[in-house]
């Protein structure tokens, strides 16, 4: 009796192995189903920006991208901090608005580790003054105004010094600081303001030194209108597109890079922005 249990008892268990193995198989068979079918999904990526150039680049590639499998949603944010905050803390997943020295000041401010994946035009930063026509009508003692971050702050005082009107410590550069003003021969006096006020500084400073993508929403180019500007080819300050190290290689985002350095955003600018924007790839 004992004997027939036991072989009864065995009997079972193969039966149960049996059914278990194949209860193993289906979920396989399942899991593979939906790894296949999430393959197939559209992905959404999520792409914090600032103003146009930039947004209206982004809406170009978007129908590329739709047509890829990739879902590009801009987050329009209000100031020069909160794309790369939002970039840093994972609510977004790229960020288009700024050039590699600014992305580098904030990762050494903040401890991040955002990347550069692709340079998309160079934006030729110029010098603008309601009140003044020529650089040499500036008076002595004139009011100029510049950004307040680390990175415009240099570009902008190595613009001056290029031009003659102020002298740096040498080897500072676009590194340099107010602190590095060696000369000073027409005691101008520098205002540093937010980048999204510069603007709105015409109206009260005799000088005032941006980018064109904040010259050109109140009808000011470099090429008409700057008093003084950088070279066309300063490559280093190209407004790129910048993700962070650990999806930097993501297909999501390497889709976007081609699409935003692609023939349709390069007619976009050579059509719509000649005057401000050069394209930084071929």
């Amino acid at each position: 009796m004992f004997r027939k249990m036991g072989l009864l008892s065995l009997t079972l268990a193969i039966a149960f192995a049996a059914a278990g193995c194949g209860k193993k198989d289906d979920n396989a068979g399942n899991a593979a189903a939906t790894a296949s079918n999430d393959a197939g999904k559209e992905v959404t990526l999520k792409v914090a920006t600032l103003i146009p150039p930039m947004t209206d680049i982004l809406d170009i590639v978007t129908p590329i991208l739709k047509e890829e499998g990739v879902n590009l949603e801009q987050v329009v944010l209000s100031d020069n901090v909160q794309p790369n905050d939002a970039l840093a803390n994972k609510e977004v997943d790229a960020n288009f608005f700024q050039h590699v020295p600014y992305m580098e000041q904030y990762n050494e401010s903040k401890k991040a580790n955002l990347v550069a994946v692709q340079p998309v035009y160079n934006a030729i930063y110029g010098a603008y003054s309601k009140r003044y026509k020529l650089i040499d009508e500036l008076p002595d003692g004139a009011t100029i105004v510049i950004a307040n971050d680390p990175s415009n702050i240099g570009r902008s005082l190595n613009m001056l010094d290029v031009a003659g009107l102020i002298k740096l410590k040498e080897g500072t550069g676009i590194n340099s600081t107010q602190a590095d003003i060696t000369e000073n021969p027409h005691k101008f006096k520098f205002q540093e303001v937010d980048l999204l006020m510069l603007a709105r500084m015409l109206d009260d400073a005799d000088l005032v030194l941006m980018t064109p993508a904040y010259a050109k929403p109140v009808g000011l180019t470099p090429t008409k209108d700057a008093l003084i500007k950088e070279g066309k080819d300063d490559s280093e300050f190209a407004i790129t597109l910048v993700a962070r190290e650990d999806n930097k290689d993501s297909d999501a985002i390497q889709k976007l890079a081609k699409a935003i350095s692609g023939p349709e955003v390069k007619k976009f600018l050579d059509d719509n922005y000649s005057d401000i924007a050069i394209p930084a790839f071929e």
